[in-house]
């Protein structure tokens, strides 16, 4: 459905039920009377452009959904959305390089809202043997590639583990965003089957529940490594907003050991 075939009370009363708030819940917290936000999602009352944005914010919509609801209470979209390549994103795309190759020699790498490789740095290739042809051909899924038992899946060597904390990650996100895009590749990951051999393992505790490892065998012997996540602070471009760093870090010496004669060698 087009953003204007949905009037923006919808809009609003679909994101409240989404974050579980009750009409008092965001009134509250946006400062209004529950009468004034009942009368906006019933359609009695028109936002106004500042109210959109107050609202948008409290139920904290990612910023390409702000501009489709300001689109259905009839003004023009706030956040622009440019490609990366823009010139007026320079800055940011410095900023995003400076990142990937400050992180070498481990690996890291950039991805959008649908987990489609943005950028990455030299030490991610490297990690790629065996990887089928097609699953390397633009656009790159990063999940596809990791779950598919063509891609990467046969050689991690915690793949349940793995496998059921990217799924879990990728859950949350389409509750937050409500991307069918995101949901359909969620449906496909599910459907993927184990690779022969593997056998469910009881999670690592080795780092108290904080980190779930990535471990993968190469040639160098078996790899482990921990991630972390970085997002853009404070975004007014839809492309940047959408845009997750993944920096992963050495889970122990050996690996250490290994990524430094790796990236000697890329």
């Amino acid at each position: 459905m087009t953003a204007q075939a949905i009037a923006v009370g919808d809009h609003l009363r679909q994101w409240r039920q989404r974050r579980r708030l009750s009409q008092l819940d965001l009134a509250l917290d946006a400062e209004i009377s529950t009468r004034h936000l009942s009368f906006l999602e019933t359609g009695r009352a028109q936002p106004s452009r500042e109210m959109v944005l107050r609202l948008a914010e409290h139920l904290e919509i990612p910023l390409r959904e702000r501009n489709t609801i300001l689109v259905s209470a009839g003004f023009a979209p706030m956040f622009p959305q440019r490609s990366l390549n823009d010139p007026a994103l320079a800055a940011a795309r410095k900023a995003v390089e400076l990142i990937l190759t400050g992180h070498e020699p481990h690996p890291a790498l950039v991805v959008d809202r649908g987990w489609n490789l943005v950028s990455a740095n030299r030490m991610i290739a490297p990690l790629l043997e065996g990887v089928e042809a097609d699953l390397l051909a633009g656009p790159v899924n990063v999940l596809r590639l990791t779950l598919h038992p063509r891609g990467l899946a046969p050689r991690i060597a915690n793949l349940h583990e793995w496998r059921t904390h990217l799924l879990d990650r990728l859950r949350r996100e389409v509750q937050l965003t409500a991307d069918p895009g995101l949901a359909d590749l969620l449906t496909e990951l599910k459907a993927y089957p184990i690779p022969g051999g593997q056998t469910p393992r009881k999670a690592s505790d080795e780092y108290g529940g904080v980190a779930a490892p990535f471990q993968l065998h190469t040639q160098l012997g078996l790899l482990s490594f921990f991630s972390t996540t970085t997002v853009f602070g404070t975004p007014v471009d839809v492309t940047l907003a959408e845009l997750t760093l993944e920096t992963f870090f050495p889970a122990d010496a050996a690996t250490a050991e290994a990524v430094r004669r790796l990236a000697a060698n890329a």
